[in-house]
């Protein structure tokens, strides 16, 4: 995908373990906010990841895939975020919400990174009604302990999770 000058670039950054349909829902309604959307898989030491991060960015390529949009482009990127941005040429910072403690602590991430680099604007994106209380740490947990997350995901990202966890071992006592 080439980039125009004039072309307005949007980063919709996380880290997507797993990608829920929640995400999906904000790569697909933010592509439509920007020229091009680069999805940026990332790392974060303070979460335990299920997959690595090739396996994150598999899957979220397959979902974009899958939703259809061609604007949009993943990528994994191990960087201050801002800096990503700007090599990247994005002006746009895409995140979602779905709750007031998202809204606090994206807030102050939005504060900071407007210190940072003042070119780069964050969006915030409320997630639809139907999937605000999804979240990935939640699916992983649900998936752990044996339960469906079929709910809460698409049926290919399901199928990985399930595998996964075949490999990790269930936990619990039911």
């Amino acid at each position: 995908m080439s980039t125009e000058a004039n072309e307005r670039i949007g980063l919709y950054p996380g880290t997507f373990d797993p990608i829920t349909l929640g995400h999906a829902d904000i790569i697909r309604r933010g592509s439509k906010l920007v020229d091009t959307l680069i999805v940026g898989v990332t790392t974060n030491p303070s979460k335990d990841p299920m997959f690595s991060p090739e396996e994150r960015i598999d899957m979220v390529r397959n979902e974009v895939r899958r939703l259809g949009v061609e604007n949009v482009v993943v990528e994994g990127f191990n960087a201050l975020l801002v800096k990503y941005a700007r090599k990247k040429g994005a002006t746009v910072l895409i995140r979602g919400l779905r709750a007031v403690a998202d809204f606090e602590y994206e807030y102050q991430m939005a504060g900071m990174n407007q210190q940072l680099d003042t070119s780069v604007e964050t969006v915030f994106l409320m997630a639809d009604v139907s999937l605000q209380p999804i979240a990935s740490k939640l699916v992983k947990e649900i998936a752990l302990f044996g339960g469906n997350v079929a709910p809460f995901v698409s049926a290919e990202v399901s199928k990985l999770i399930e595998a996964r966890v075949a490999t990790l071992g269930r936990r619990g006592d039911f």
